[in-house]
């Protein structure tokens, strides 16, 4: 599996993954980050952050793989500033987004589409959200928000509130135009149906080079399900959610607080020079 490092390219979730708990990416792990790399392994992101609100990571980082965002809809190339693959909700979602904002008013939200992010409802948890991304949104009302283009919908609200949300999309039977998931205890989020990070990885196989690499995906909670589960090897960190753990070929001894991302590269490093 991992006979020529060169031919790996692990993906790492953001949040409660490659981000400790202060929101920052650890000097362990952006050593390891760094080592890998040395040796040719190739290294990048799958995220729901969008094309800006990821620039300063990508500036830290400088990755030279093309990375996953939008939680999966998209794949972009910083390096030739480059949008490789994208899908967009269908028009329905601006309907939808009202219908779910008209019985639950106490819910903050947010459209994220290629050129920004555009608050709709500013709750307590959608400032949480667009503070620690350090977003600077547009805020205007939902018909409003320009046409198309429409990667996902951000509904942010209170952890006991979420599940509530799911119920009444599912009784709409919104499900069938339409993904949600969650990736946050506070966050549920509307995507393209059958579009995920499992997918855009699935998609990001298809890209010029990559047919014989070995994938390894790395994320904690329920938005990175599907990127663990098509992945050559799953794996997450020791403070993922038990459904996540569930799926995963491997579960580290590490959180993200103490190097879960250095702990996986180590490993990946060895076996490469075992075998």
């Amino acid at each position: 599996m991992f006979e020529d490092i060169t031919k790996v390219i692990l993906f790492s979730d953001m949040d409660g993954t490659l981000l400790n708990s202060k929101k920052l990416i650890s000097d362990t792990d952006r050593k390891a980050i760094e080592k890998f790399t040395s040796f040719g392994g190739k290294f990048t992101v799958a995220t729901g952050r969008t094309i800006q609100t990821f620039a300063r990571s990508q500036r830290l980082l400088n990755l030279k793989m093309p990375v996953i965002m939008y939680n999966g809809a998209m794949i972009y190339d910083y390096s030739a500033e480059k949008i490789l693959y994208s899908q967009s909700l269908p028009k329905v979602s601006r309907e939808m987004t009202a219908k779910i904002m008209s019985f639950m008013s106490d819910c903050g939200g947010e459209v994220l589409r290629t050129d920004g992010t555009y608050v709709f409802s500013n709750n307590e948890y959608e400032q949480l959200h667009t503070n620690l991304c350090g977003i600077e949104p547009e805020y205007m009302e939902i018909d409003e928000i320009p046409e198309g283009d429409w990667l996902k919908v951000l509904f942010a609200l209170a952890p006991e509130r979420v599940s509530l949300l799911e119920d009444k999309i599912r009784r709409l039977e919104y499900y069938k135009y339409a993904d949600f998931v969650r990736s946050a205890d506070i966050f549920l989020e509307m995507l393209p149906k059958g579009i995920s990070k499992g997918s855009a990885l699935n998609e990001y196989r298809k890209l010029d080079g990559m047919a014989d690499f070995t994938f390894v995906a790395i994320g904690d909670f329920d938005n990175d399900i599907e990127m663990i589960a098509n992945a050559d090897i799953g794996v997450c960190p020791a403070n993922a959610e038990e459904s996540v753990k569930n799926i995963s070929d491997i579960v580290l001894d590490s959180t993200n607080d103490n190097g879960a991302v250095a702990e996986l590269i180590n490993y990946i490093i060895d076996k490469t020079e075992g075998e």
